[in-house]
């Protein structure tokens, strides 16, 4: 009776025997004892047309060797081969399982991942963790491109039509934490100012000249000279509440406290790079406008820009960035392409406005591109409400002969003068041309034009505008529109399953390039799942969405 208590249940007033021992480390000795009926193969439970037999499957196709050679060719072999390892991280990122504990437990519990294990025991939270960060970070691009040109052979992708798209994805870090260029900026100029003023202070106590010019430089050799005068003087420093301290230490600590500062400014500037702000705790994280949340606030938090290139509904390329806008990514998205792929070559680049710029247009063009890019006017030019606004270059009719446009009143805006401007970020180089009105006084519709006091002027690249027309030309053809539509089911929707069904909205590591590893392995689970459901669809080899009604053939 020792062992053995009562107490009332709950429910329906039932007596129910409570055993102690339930309570001990050991909770096998209450237990019944049955036999668990399991087949011998375990294969037998998971169905022909499961996914983790096409993971199998692709992995068993691919070439580890700048896998294998992340290990240490000294000590002993890993405990878990490393082809197995990646398949198992293939198939969580699949199923939107993407912490390493919880890995741990799918390879405890899941009998697809102990199939895939293939009698291994299942790894911890530990191995897994190392494996993500320390070993993919220089195959995972290789593997992943591997892939790529196994669906290349299996006609799923033709490397025709790219689909680039951007979105920006919330970062591991604290969103209190973040550094501000202008603030810094702000801060090293009071700096100075207080540098200049120690100097001042130290020549007049002590009647010495100091010749470094760089305010560093300065700080440090004041710094080793005060230093030095209260070893020659066998001053001893005093530190504490009822303490009178020296001249000689206060001038020596204000020194080292500005030179300490100055150090920390000097290595946020070089941190910040081409970029306005940074986070303390992710210092690779830009701080970016997040999509508002339900409430319909603006989110300012940190973050990364992940560009995908898409291609019949696969990610075939993706790159992680920090600058806050999609202007600037796409020159380095496509030349990392080339990096990666040398032999493949996409004929069409199809992109919204957010990409739009000279500098863009002129590098595509230089390549041999098509140019599919939305101008960011394009939605105004079709509004009524935009034709009206006659003070609009688009809506002023252009003389090439004269290189004049001619304004509703009949008067022409002649070209004034021309200069270069250089982009500061790529040094790349617009010419720009100014126009100006011969005469708009007595104008009737002047109000309505401008409201500048003189004459209507406007500054036009040349070069912009007729790279803008081919483009605009190129969206409105019947295949471009094909390609525009494809692009907003395609390479949109592909984020859509990334962010809404797979579930990823933040990345759980820090720093570009394990936020690079996290972003490369979700999207190979993306185009697993994405190739197993078209093989149980019967769409192996659907590239391209047409519509016969807007006369588009694929």
């Amino acid at each position: 009776m020792n062992e053995i208590g009562f107490r009332k249940s709950r429910f329906h007033g039932i007596i129910v025997i409570v055993n102690k021992q339930i309570y001990q480390e050991n909770c096998t000795l209450n237990q019944y004892h049955f036999q668990l009926v399991l087949p011998l193969n375990i294969e037998v439970l998971i169905p022909e047309n499961d996914s983790v037999r096409l993971v199998s499957q692709i992995t068993e196709e691919l070439d580890f060797r700048s896998l294998n050679m992340a290990y240490s060719s000294k000590g002993r072999n890993p405990a878990i081969p490393p082809r197995i390892l990646f398949s198992v991280l293939i198939y969580a990122y699949m199923n939107g399982i993407y912490s390493s504990r919880q890995i741990e437990k799918a390879c405890r519990r899941d009998i697809n991942f102990m199939w895939l294990l293939e009698g291994n025991r299942a790894p911890d939270h530990n191995t897994i963790d190392r494996f993500r960060r320390e070993r993919l970070e220089s195959c995972l691009e290789s593997l992943f491109g591997q892939f790529i040109e196994k669906l290349y052979e299996w006609d799923e992708i033709s490397f025709e039509n790219l689909y680039i798209d951007g979105t920006k994805i919330e970062a591991n870090a604290n969103k209190y934490s973040f550094v501000w260029r202008k603030s810094i900026e702000k801060h090293s100029a009071r700096q100075e100012e207080k540098i200049l003023r120690l100097h001042r202070k130290v020549e007049e106590a002590y009647g010495v000249s100091f010749y470094s010019t760089e305010v560093q430089a300065l700080l440090k050799e004041m710094a080793s000279f005060l230093l030095d005068k209260k070893t020659e003087e066998s001053i001893e420093f005093v530190y504490g509440s009822g303490k009178r301290k020296n001249p000689l230490q206060r001038l020596t600590e204000e020194c080292l406290e500005l030179l300490e500062k100055r150090a920390h400014y000097e290595k946020c500037k070089d941190t910040f790079r081409d970029r306005n702000s940074f986070s303390k705790t992710d210092p690779d994280a830009t701080f970016m406008h997040m999509k508002d949340d339900h409430m319909r606030n603006a989110q300012l938090k940190p973050g990364y820009n992940m560009q995908i290139g898409v291609e019949a509904g696969y990610v075939v390329h993706c790159q992680a960035y920090a600058q806050r806008n999609d202007v600037r990514t796409l020159i380095p998205f496509l030349k990392s392409w080339d990096r990666l792929h040398p032999e493949a070559s996409h004929e069409n680049i199809v992109a919204d406005a957010g990409y739009e710029s000279e500098e863009n247009y002129d590098f595509l063009m230089r390549q041999g591109k098509n140019i599919f890019i939305k101008p960011q006017t394009y939605d105004q030019w079709k509004k009524r409400s935009f034709k009206k606004l006659i003070g609009k270059l688009e809506n002023m009719a252009y003389d090439e002969e004269k290189d004049c446009y001619v304004c509703t009143e009949g008067r022409q805006l002649l070209p004034k003068r021309t200069w270069e401007s250089r982009n500061g970020g790529t040094s790349y180089i617009t010419k720009y041309t100014e126009y100006e009105c011969e005469n708009c006084e007595g104008c009737p519709v002047k109000t309505k034009c401008t409201k500048a006091a003189g004459n209507r002027k406007a500054k036009v690249s040349k070069r912009f505008k007729e790279l803008r027309a081919l483009s605009h030309s190129n969206i409105q053809s019947p295949k471009g529109v094909v390609l525009r539509i494809n692009r907003s089911i395609q390479a949109e929707g592909a984020f859509g399953v990334l962010k809404e069904d797979m579930g990823f909205r933040r990345f759980l590591t820090r720093g570009h390039v394990n936020i690079s590893t996290e972003f490369l392995l979700l999207c190979f689970g993306f185009n697993v799942n994405k190739l197993h459901r078209k093989t149980l669809n019967n769409q192996r080899g659907f590239k391209i969405y047409h519509s016969e009604r807007l006369g588009c053939i694929a």
